[in-house]
């Protein structure tokens, strides 16, 4: 059932956002990015929600292929989780009610660490009392999980935090806290039986956090537009799918057709690539959020992964992902040729990958992917090799220290 809603407010942008790539060269060409207003006025009317308990796999169906596996990355994850936490020491967290401040992470590291460190925690524990769920199936988990999301409804957790456009660090921490709640319960409600009032609440309390988040447009040139916009569509398609919110659904899916808009020719999403020695990192990281984004909305029947967008689609995005992978060259003038590249060592970066099997055959994502498995992501979807990987694609993790030691620093075209 629906539930209250507060509608989304908007603020339109003063300043035209394709001067924000003035400064790249004109190799790489001043693309024009689609403007708050521009993205407000796409006719997404056709998009709704048709299945609120799709969430983003079919839970059921994974859970009956698991039971029966012989694969041994699968076994180890079913074991590991299969002994899960305690549900009275989950409920120990006190939710976090006080004005929310986190400091920017490239000025001050440690502290931004800090901070964070009780935010990573319940992104943690949601993930893995729904992770404890699938790979057992005892309803243990799923009821725990549903109390715990329902003591932070009730103490209206995360609806003070602080924002300004010069420290935005807290308003971007509260948005994979929104999508890691919304994504873990979208896994254990189908099979909740009962607990009505209390799922009421924390549905509510969802959608309201949702809307509250997402009503701030973001920095003009970059977080109204970049990755930043990818996560708050991320959890306003699932917080809208699961509260049968269109509204929301469709902020949701408007990030994909913004960004297959903003993308270049040669595949590269602007705003990510003018991020100097992190450019490679952040075309992936956009992709991150934007294929999981798109397993949302394709649970929902729609064929997403086929979008065109002025004859751009998603696997552009892939290839030249994989091309500056390959080879640093590749990125032309757009950034440094002396790419960062130590988030090839960090599997949770990668967790795309797993969805975007399920969909495609790529031999260059499963060579990528079968030496960073098992994946797993705290927030953007949890163990994502446990709910996605085929068994018959991998039975065993690579171990190959001296090999990923020189993908890391020296980058795939060099091993």
């Amino acid at each position: 059932m629906p539930h209250a809603r507060h509608r989304l407010t908007h603020r339109p942008l003063t300043t035209a956002l394709a001067l924000l790539l003035a400064g790249l060269s004109s190799s790489a060409g001043a693309q024009e990015i689609l403007t708050i207003e521009e993205r407000e006025a796409l006719d997404l009317s056709d998009y709704r929600v048709t299945a609120p308990d799709a969430g983003y796999f079919d839970v059921a169906a994974r859970m009956e292929e698991l039971a029966s596996t012989d694969n041994a990355i699968l076994l180890q994850e079913i074991d590991e989780l299969s002994q899960g936490p305690s549900c009275q020491q989950m409920m120990e967290y006190e939710p976090i009610t006080t004005h929310l401040r986190v400091p920017g992470y490239y000025p001050s590291p440690e502290a931004w660490e800090l901070a964070s460190e009780p935010l990573f925690q319940f992104e943690d524990n949601v993930s893995m009392l729904a992770g404890s769920f699938v790979a057992s199936g005892d309803d243990y988990y799923a009821e725990c999980l549903v109390r715990f999301l329902d003591h932070w409804a009730q103490q209206e957790a995360l609806t003070d935090f602080y924002y300004d456009s010069l420290e935005p660090q807290a308003w971007f921490a509260t948005e994979s806290m929104i999508f890691a709640a919304a994504m873990a319960y979208a896994n254990v409600r189908p099979f909740v039986e009962g607990m009505e009032e209390q799922r009421e609440r924390v549905e509510a309390w969802l959608n309201g956090l949702a809307h509250q988040h997402a009503d701030i447009p973001g920095g003009e040139g970059n977080s109204c537009c970049n990755n930043h916009f990818y996560r708050r569509a991320l959890y306003a398609s699932m917080v809208g799918v699961l509260t049968e919110d269109n509204e929301l659904f469709r902020f949701g899916v408007s990030a994909i057709h913004a960004a297959l808009h903003d993308m270049t020719q040669d595949g590269a999403f602007p705003l990510e690539v003018n991020r100097g020695r992190r450019a490679t990192h952040y075309q992936n990281y956009g992709l991150l959020y934007l294929i999981t984004n798109m397993q949302v909305i394709a649970r929902q029947g729609y064929n997403i992964f086929e979008l065109e967008v002025d004859g751009h689609s998603i696997h552009d995005a892939i290839d030249f992902l994989f091309a500056i992978l390959d080879d640093p060259a590749a990125l032309g003038d757009y950034a440094p040729l002396e790419q960062y590249t130590g988030f090839l060592k960090d599997p949770q970066y990668f967790t795309w990958m797993e969805v975007y099997l399920e969909h495609f055959d790529d031999p260059r994502v499963e060579d990528f992917i079968r030496r960073v498995r098992p994946l797993y992501n705290r927030s953007a979807g949890g163990y994502m090799t446990l709910y996605f990987m085929d068994p018959e694609a991998q039975q065993h993790v690579v171990l190959d220290e001296e090999k990923q030691e020189t993908t890391a620093f020296k980058g795939l075209g060099q091993e």
